[in-house]
């Protein structure tokens, strides 16, 4: 992250921006276009600022809030190395790249985040991988969940304790540190380790000492035949420690990052995924199988599940030491506070309220999938993996380019174009993202018996069931990433309250439909329910948040991405459609390959289908947004 502008403020118009008018409020004159011309007309009303940027001596209550700063630098979110799927947001935040102090990005910085943007698809390739090699070995059962509900808990402890509260808050002054002190912040650089290092020890022996409290309260404290605490308590020890490392690492990375060093950190998942890996082969070649009643801690294949996969999260932040070192960058301990900390407060206290909301969903999601079938949490987790993949793939690299320009334009007053960013971002996400949606939907059940179907994953059904859960859920995918644009557009707008209040809305429209699961499906197929649940509540986050950029900006330009939106979705359906009957027609003629090889060709066949058709239909209804790719094809006019 690098610094941004001062504000503009009433009594010094930023050059370029908005007119102030009276009372402090920015007016956009009639007619008038930012620069770049990208914004269609919309209706002009006068986007109100924020409290901290009505006046020259305005005092921050934003993420910097509590003091009066030079600056209004935005926060960026560091997300949390690792690849398993996460609720800590209801959302898993793609690392976003932070600029060196000092100067636009550089093309060495561009050539970074195309360096992000692979790391991160490789890590959620190995990822994805480690969970179907984890499904083949243990299968969608009682050990699987109860494996599931413990490698949870250190991301949350972590989230809770420290996570969001370093990403937000410390990491940001660190890149003023830089900037500003004498030493090039190498003081505040001890302090941070020395200071965030010591608390992760202390929270990482309390979550130990409180393994077996911390997993009740996600699956209650009886032993069914749905749900064993005493298991995922057994695997909660050994993978608690993971809370340390994951700390250590996540602070590692973003001090490289704020001296231009990218690579170590983007690439850190993957050693890690491979390293888990490992770890499964040689689970599947000890002899014997976990016991479970009674479970025993000194049980061979539970240290090896358990203990490996500390190692992945321990060797994830080891290899960004040779990194550190060669900076320079001092490992002595420094004890002492910077007084900056203290007056960013009123941030941490929003992030660890974002935190624990989100968390209230995810307790009902555990204790109502774990309460019908022993398979419910392993299938929810790994069906919200999957779905999370395509938004990853386009996420990254969408939100590294959008990012940095929202967070411009709104330090400049030029909130159009933050609108205009959003605006793109959400019909690019709606062209890439509702076709995936629709093939998803005809063809989810194709695609969890191709994935995972392999060794003892369909025992009892659950590749199909898993598979069936992506079709009912697939429509929150769209939604699920223009909230995240959203939560960009707050965050370029140094806002951390209104995202928190979005979540609130968002977990209380959840967790009523969580808890008709039950009533609405049978046990067998309550994980449907959950999916669904989720999927619904991201619906609403997006309508709500795109009312509330409206009335905070003026408009959201919101026609132009339900245009853009519906269209896709016409054309996709019509492919989809099509591709459904051959797919159909090729099962009435008996096609045996096995399960996972007539899976996959069928698959294959819908692509090659629905793709065309599809592409026909999006260039039919002139669809805009893929002008650039009518342009490369030979013969077609944009």
């Amino acid at each position: 992250m690098r610094d941004q502008p001062n504000p503009p403020t009433p009594e010094a118009p930023h050059p370029g921006g908005p007119a102030p008018g009276a009372g402090g409020r920015w007016e956009v004159p009639a007619g008038t276009r930012p620069p770049g011309g990208a914004v269609s007309p919309g209706p002009v009303r006068r986007p109100i600022p924020p409290p901290w940027r009505r006046g020259p001596n305005a005092v921050h209550d934003g993420p910097l809030g509590g003091g009066p700063f030079d600056d209004d630098a935005p926060t960026q979110q560091i997300a949390r190395q690792g690849d398993g799927p996460s609720e800590r947001f209801e959302d898993d935040r793609p690392t976003e790249l932070i600029a060196p102090v000092g100067g636009v990005p550089s093309p060495s910085l561009m050539r970074s985040s195309g360096l992000m943007a692979i790391a991160n698809l490789a890590s959620r390739i190995t990822g994805f991988l480690r969970q179907i090699a984890l499904v083949a070995v243990l299968s969608f059962g009682l050990v699987n969940s109860s494996y599931t509900v413990a490698n949870t808990l250190p991301n949350i402890v972590y989230e809770l304790l420290l996570g969001g509260v370093l990403t937000s808050v410390m990491i940001p002054l660190l890149v003023r540190a830089q900037k500003e002190d004498a030493d090039g912040g190498e003081a505040y650089t001890r302090k941070l380790l020395t200071t965030a290092g010591l608390a992760l020890l202390v929270a990482t022996v309390v979550a130990m000492l409180a393994a077996k409290p911390l997993v009740e309260l996600y699956l209650g404290g009886q032993t069914t035949e749905n749900a064993n605490p005493e298991l995922a308590t057994a695997f909660a020890v050994l993978l608690l420690p993971e809370i340390f490392f994951y700390g250590i690492g996540a602070l590692l990375g973003a001090i490289l990052n704020s001296k231009g060093v990218f690579g170590p950190f983007a690439w850190a998942p993957v050693l890690n995924n491979v390293v888990v890996l490992a770890v499964l082969a040689v689970y599947a070649l000890v002899p014997g199988e976990i016991s479970l009643d009674p479970v025993r801690m000194g049980d061979t294949k539970l240290l090896v599940l358990g203990l490996g996969t500390t190692l992945g999260i321990v060797v994830q932040a080891v290899v960004l030491l040779p990194s550190m070192r060669k900076l320079g960058v001092s490992f002595k301990p420094l004890w002492g506070w910077d007084p900056r900390l203290s007056s960013a407060g009123g941030l941490a206290l929003w992030v660890v309220a974002y935190v624990l909301i989100g968390q209230a969903g995810l307790i009902v999601t555990t204790r109502v999938g774990s309460s019908a079938d022993p398979g419910a949490v392993a299938i929810y987790s790994n069906a919200w993996l999957l779905l999370q993949v395509p938004y990853g793939v386009l996420g990254v690299s969408l939100l590294t380019a959008l990012m940095p320009r929202m967070s411009r334009s709104a330090a400049d007053g030029r909130f159009d174009d933050v609108v205009g960013d959003l605006s793109l971002g959400s019909r690019l996400s709606a062209v890439f993202l509702v076709p995936i949606s629709v093939l998803l939907t005809f063809f989810g059940t194709h695609v969890g018996l191709a994935l995972f179907s392999l060794g003892a994953g369909n025992s009892g059904g659950g590749a199909g069931k898993l598979g069936l859960a992506l079709a009912v859920s697939a429509f929150g995918l769209l939604p699920y990433a223009v909230t995240l644009l959203q939560l960009r557009v707050f965050y370029a707008l140094t806002d951390s309250r209104t995202p928190t209040l979005i979540q609130l809305v968002v977990v209380a429209v959840k967790i009523p439909l969580l808890l008709l699961a039950p009533v609405v499906f049978t046990p067998e197929n309550v994980v449907l329910g959950l999916m669904l649940a989720n999927s619904l509540s991201f619906v609403v986050g997006a309508v709500l948040g795109q009312f509330l950029i409206a009335r905070r900006l003026g408009h959201a330009r919101s026609r132009e991405v339900l245009s853009t939106t519906w269209r896709t979705l016409v054309a996709s359906l019509v492919g989809g459609a099509v591709a459904y009957a051959v797919v159909r027609g090729i099962e009435a003629l008996g096609l045996d390959l096995g399960t996972a090889g007539t899976a996959w060709v069928l698959l294959v066949v819908a692509l090659l289908v629905s793709a065309p058709l599809m592409l026909l239909g999006m260039r039919l209804l002139k669809l805009e947004e893929l002008g650039p790719l009518w342009r490369r094809l030979p013969g077609v006019r944009s």
